[in-house]
């Protein structure tokens, strides 16, 4: 017997809610139209499972120009307001070094790490990332967009069933 799939009352909303709404909602995760218009073609997703694996096929097809225009709606990541000011000085600074050489925000998918781990993950990153050429990052900012469209996506889903994130409430 095959495995029961479970249906999440977010899952169910998605599926249900007007195109424009879902786009809507797709377009706050990434920033692609082609890529959310794809994924909300494909509705009604059986699982969550199905969603997020529309979402990574979507995502590996972007041409791109469809990765400019999800890259020019991010913004860089920044940190707790708590934070030391001398973090925040630093991780202004990297984001400004990095936007400068490639022209667009820095982006990581940071899920794997603790957030302690968080600052020191980023700052990594954008020096480690500095070294490539545009072409290789392009393809590696491509990748993280994937990722962190999944992420952000399962998110919405799994915990804001009946929000305004996903139109009216019901």
């Amino acid at each position: 017997m095959p495995p029961r799939r479970h249906r999440t009352p977010g899952l169910e909303h998605f599926n249900t809610v007007p195109a424009e709404t879902a786009v809507a909602v797709l377009l706050a995760c990434c920033g692609s139209r082609r890529w959310a218009r794809r994924v909300v073609a494909h509705r009604p997703y059986p699982d969550l499972e199905s969603l997020l694996a529309a979402c990574d096929e979507a995502a590996y097809d972007l041409a791109p120009a469809d990765v400019h225009e999800a890259l020019a709606l991010e913004s860089s990541a920044g940190l707790h307001p708590g934070a030391p000011s001398a973090a925040h000085t630093a991780l202004a600074a990297a984001h400004a070094a990095y936007e400068s050489r490639f022209g667009h925000a820095f982006v990581i998918c940071l899920d794997r790490y603790r957030p302690d781990e968080h600052l020191d993950q980023l700052l990594a990153g954008i020096r480690d990332r500095l070294s490539h050429e545009p072409d290789e990052e392009r393809a590696l900012s491509a990748e993280e967009l994937r990722a962190l469209a999944r992420s952000r996506l399962a998110h919405v889903v799994a915990n804001h069933p009946e929000t305004d994130v996903l139109g009216a409430s019901r």
